[in-house]
């Protein structure tokens, strides 16, 4: 089927000078052949990003467990700061993997270091209250994250973990009981060894190429990591850094 100008048609077209948006629209090149779209190879940052949720969670769970006086309050949050800058990088890698959940979940982390870091080295007026409204808040997020996360079994573990450490970090800032606190601290160094675990087996399958340790990943997070360079490029030219908007 072809289509004619109006006024090759003889019938009338849009005056001189003008052009008819939706003509325009109609008749823009079909630039798809000539259309490329790069994608670089990286190396994985996830075990950055989970060694450094184990290590602090060891720092702050220690802390939690009085196995550190409270004079080192500043001490643990000045080791605790990196942390920030470490999963900060790990989100922005993850951004430029193409890895929405990873990113979000590391970005949030970083922001959740800092904000720990500072209330705790500058000993704030009740910043414990405020850091259990933030735990609260946090366990919100964990929640939904942990809807979205089961297809990556070993990031949707640390989640999973990770949700009664942040309620009862919460409420053991804003009811100041001892035992939640000890509770807390027990839960974040079973966070640490989750997150270890997880790093550790996430390493090793990026140096060989193929998973070693058990991960449990399924669905599409399966797919993604056997299938061919064709499952890869699905959909790519609906990503966002492709499409037009976000």
């Amino acid at each position: 089927m072809t289509t004619a100008s109006p006024a090759a048609a003889g019938g009338d077209g849009p005056p001189a000078g003008g052009t008819d948006a939706s003509e325009e629209r109609r008749f823009e090149p079909d630039l798809r052949s000539i259309t490329r779209i790069n994608l670089r190879p990286m190396a994985s940052p996830m075990p950055l990003g989970f060694f450094t949720v184990a290590i602090a969670s060891v720092m702050t769970g220690c802390l939690q467990l009085g196995l550190l006086g409270t004079e080192a309050r500043g001490a643990v949050a000045l080791c605790v700061l990196p942390a920030f800058v470490l999963q900060f990088l790990v989100s922005i890698l993850c951004f430029g993997a193409r890895d929405v959940i990873a990113a979000t979940l590391m970005g949030v982390f970083a922001g959740s270091w800092l904000a720990y870091s500072l209330v705790m080295f500058s000993g704030a007026a009740d910043g414990l209250r405020v850091l259990g409204v933030f735990n609260l808040a946090f366990l919100c997020f964990g929640a939904l994250m942990t809807a979205v996360t089961r297809p990556k079994r070993a990031l949707w573990l640390v989640l999973v973990v990770s949700l009664p450490r942040w309620a009862a970090t919460g409420l053991s800032g804003l009811t100041g009981a001892e035992w939640l606190t000890r509770t807390s601290g027990a839960l974040g160094l079973l966070v640490a060894c989750v997150a270890m675990y997880t790093a550790f087996a996430l390493l090793l399958e990026d140096m060989r190429s193929e998973e070693v340790l058990p991960i449990g990943r399924s669905g599409p997070a399966r797919a993604a990591v056997n299938g061919d360079l064709a499952v890869q490029l699905r959909n790519l030219e609906r990503q966002a850094g492709v499409r037009r908007t976000l």
